[in-house]
């Protein structure tokens, strides 16, 4: 499946300026930077020297972050803690121009934190912060009633499920209820513990293994991943599943059409953190562009392409993405 670098330029010229909805786990990436220049006498580990320290929006704030870097508008809705990484956060939000006003505190959780420690480009380990247990009925309501203030001006939603309690059962129930009935474009970046409740969504987008697991059947080539792709549009009743395969590219499921193939487009790959973020996050900005499904994946797939060969969750930009489709 291909896209005209003529088409391709008119698409990301039309990005932007679109209101677009991130409901679900917001967190924080810290990162420690360092070397490695032996291994420590007290265990088979590594001793890191450390050089820096960096934080950044992660999660659903990250999918913010590459809606606004493609110039559309980021309504980011979730739950943070009354602690100093929710302080952190805001800072950061802020200073990228997200409004955090719609950020929803709540004194009985911690702010989701991922620490990751890099040496030489490389990942030594990561250690999380966080409670999983669902959000209360209040919060849940105060989330839908953001959505209902908004609803008039709303482009698309992005459901952003990281498990980390944010997207309940419930929850996720009246976000497509009120996505069919205002008739808005929905995307879910999935957990596979959910995935039998993303029922009548417009689309989803796993990866290859969390797509296997949830029809039950290891993806090995084309035919199990054909099987596995459809099988899975049938079940949940989609419009489309995307199903994102690492070197190997993507794979686009619709209803009555062949399985759509996207080779990778990357030349290097040096960190995969975040890039599902974009790949939905412009996948989303695209189809509010006017950009049909099979021209979104591959938009989509070139985003993706810029971020893996950066180090760090990164974000994409219009500028980025042009350049990239040249």
């Amino acid at each position: 499946m291909t896209l005209g670098q003529e088409r391709g330029r008119r698409i990301i010229d039309s990005m932007g300026g679109n209101a677009i909805a991130v409901v679900g786990d917001v967190m924080l990436d810290e990162y420690i930077w360092g070397t490695v220049e032996r291994i420590s006498p007290e265990a088979p580990v590594p001793v890191v020297n450390l050089t820096g320290e960096s934080s950044t929006p992660g999660g659903a704030a990250n999918v913010a972050g590459n809606i606004l870097g493609l110039g559309d508008k980021p309504l980011l809705i979730g739950v943070v803690g009354n602690d100093h990484s929710a302080e952190v956060l805001d800072w950061l939000l802020r200073e990228k121009g997200i409004d955090t006003q719609t950020l929803l505190y709540d004194p009985q959780r911690p702010t989701t934190v991922k620490t990751r420690i890099i040496a030489h480009s490389q990942q030594v380990v990561r250690a999380d912060r966080e409670l999983k247990a669902d959000i209360s009925k209040e919060r849940q309501d105060e989330v839908m009633r953001v959505l209902f203030d908004h609803r008039a001006t709303l482009k698309g939603m992005i459901i952003s499920d990281y498990g980390k309690g944010v997207i309940t059962k419930s929850l996720l129930k009246r976000l497509i209820e009120f996505c069919l009935k205002e008739d808005i474009f929905v995307a879910v970046d999935p957990k596979d513990t959910n995935f039998p409740r993303y029922k009548r969504v417009s689309l989803v987008t796993p990866n290859h293994h969390e797509a296997g697991f949830a029809y039950g059947l290891r993806i090995i080539d084309e035919t199990t991943l054909a099987t596995v792709g459809f099988g899975l549009l049938e079940r949940l009743e989609a419009k489309a599943i995307l199903i994102t395969r690492g070197e190997k590219g993507m794979a686009l499921f619709q209803a009555g059409k062949e399985m759509k193939l996207v080779p990778t487009v990357a030349q290097k790959v040096f960190d995969v953190t975040g890039a599902g973020d974009t790949v939905i996050a412009s996948f989303v900005s695209a189809v509010a562009a006017g950009a049909t499904m099979e021209e979104a994946t591959v938009i989509s797939n070139q985003a993706a392409g810029v971020v893996v060969g950066e180090v760090g969750t990164a974000v994409i930009t219009k500028e980025a993405l042009r350049e990239q489709f040249r």
